[in-house]
């Protein structure tokens, strides 16, 4: 009697192994989700990220409060959202390009959120919501699909994403280092979230993009990679053509050079090149910077600045110094990347190209001065200037001009959505490509002065409109 007793038993323990074998091949990942999730080390990991590192921004915002913690709530949901995503890609077909918008929407939905916070009256917090709206845009890296699909790889992805964000992110630093240590503690705990957090997650799990189901479903509306990550500025953009549009009114003086920088690739033939032989690491005379000499013989002898010798070089690999060049119409950097910045100060009637993504520039106490650039990540920052033209040829999020008395700004159609921030500045006008390719420049004047109405309780601001009678 008992042992059919045991033998029906053990009979009906290896049936009910079977049918678990059998039911967890079938669903495979086709099936993959609810308890599932942690059968996939991937998503276990990306728990482990969250654990690990968004506690301590979650801890410091509950103690800011505010915006800072409900923008804080919206990062934490971006997240959230980017690990359903993971979870769907591993049930479904890798889509196509028309799928892909759709696939990616809802995570593009939670960050539009948040720079919905950044836009309007600017908030107390603004550099608090600009570093957490901006450091989304690296979770775009599961919109990765290959070389060719205008983005940089997952891992140069987040690193690049953060890099816009930083900008922001150091303000805060620099502005509550001796006032709050909540404000330091979320900013430092937000930075270590995506690096090392999220690029670590990246490099171990997913260095070539998102997994995708073999045999899954077509998609619907989840996870995947768009042909351009989701707003703040896709990393296509960072590496987008230049707009050269020319126009048909005659230029001068400034406007000239930049026309012809714009429609001919041969005015860059007789431009000043940082050659290997000026860098640190091939000079035996310099030690702490890569200075570049002036040539000798040439036709011309411009004055040179009272302030001090003249200057173009890279200091400790990170920052280039343009210093007292006056009369200098052929600057040129073509040497550099996205972690350097370039500073421009006390120059004079002169015209510098920066050929190439560069993380910030700034331009300070110019005269006449002309600024050719291709992409910044963080912003352009013009201050303490008078008569400059700046253009940019690809992509800036930011533009800031402080304290300025005239100032043309050429944006392509890549940085129209640029933010421009101005202060204490006068004759500000902004110059954007008219609708056909070969069309004129279609100048737009920056308001400089404003009325103030006291109304229902607080003053409300207007520009001034002129009614041209």
């Amino acid at each position: 009697m008992e042992e059919k007793l045991i033998s029906r038993l053990e009979s009906a323990v290896a049936r009910l192994e079977a049918l678990s074998v059998s039911a967890f091949r079938d669903r495979g990942v086709a099936d993959f989700g609810g308890a599932d999730v942690t059968v996939d080390p991937s998503i276990v990991a990306f728990d482990d990220l969250l654990g690990q590192f968004f506690g301590r921004v979650s801890a410091a915002a509950e103690k800011i409060g505010g915006q800072v913690l409900e923008v804080t709530k919206i990062v934490q949901e971006a997240f959230r959202v980017q690990k359903e995503l993971l979870v769907k890609a591993k049930q479904t077909q890798k889509p196509d390009l028309a799928e892909l918008a759709e696939f990616l929407k809802p995570l593009n939905e939670v960050i539009m959120k948040a720079n919905a916070m950044t836009e309007g009256r600017r908030s107390d917090f603004f550099n608090h919501l600009k570093s957490a709206a901006d450091s989304l845009t690296a979770l775009a890296w599961i919109a990765y699909t290959g070389k060719d699909c205008g983005m940089s790889m997952p891992i140069a992805h987040v690193e690049e994403s953060w890099q816009m964000a930083e900008f922001y992110n150091n303000k805060i630093l620099v502005e509550y280092k001796s006032k709050d240590p909540n404000h330091v503690e979320w900013a430092k705990a937000m930075k270590e979230l995506y690096l090392p957090g999220l690029r670590d997650y990246v490099k171990s799990h997913y260095p070539l993009g998102p997994t995708w189901g073999v045999s899954g479903k077509a998609p619907a509306s989840a996870p995947s990679k768009a042909p351009a990550p989701p707003p703040p500025p896709p990393a296509s953009l960072f590496s987008a053509e230049s707009s050269q549009p020319s126009s048909s009114k005659p230029k001068e003086g400034m406007a000239a050079v930049f026309q012809e920088i714009n429609t001919s690739k041969s005015v860059t033939a007789g431009l000043r090149k940082v050659t290997a032989d000026m860098k640190t690491k091939n000079r035996a005379d310099r030690t702490g910077v890569v200075g570049t000499s002036e040539k000798e013989g040439r036709t011309s002898s411009p004055s040179f600045s009272k302030a001090g010798p003249p200057k173009l070089e890279l200091q400790m690999g990170r920052k280039w110094v343009v210093e007292n060049q006056i009369g200098r119409k052929n600057l040129v950097i073509d040497d550099c990347d996205a972690k350097q910045s370039v500073y421009v100060f006390g120059c004079k009637d002169s015209v510098l190209q920066i050929q190439g993504k560069v993380n910030n520039i700034t331009v300070d106490k110019c005269t006449k001065m002309g600024v050719v650039f291709t992409d910044v990540v963080a912003a352009c920052e013009i201050v303490n200037c008078s008569g400059v033209e700046v253009q940019c040829q690809g992509s800036s999020p930011t533009v800031s001009v402080d304290n300025t008395s005239g100032c043309l700004l050429y944006l392509s159609k890549d940085s129209l959505g640029a933010s421009i921030t101005t202060a204490k500045s006068s004759e500000i006008n902004v110059l954007i490509p008219g609708a056909e390719s070969n069309g004129d420049w279609v100048e737009h004047a920056l308001p400089q002065q404003f009325i103030n109405f006291f109304k229902d309780g607080h003053f409300e601001t207007t520009p001034v409109s002129h009614s041209g009678g």
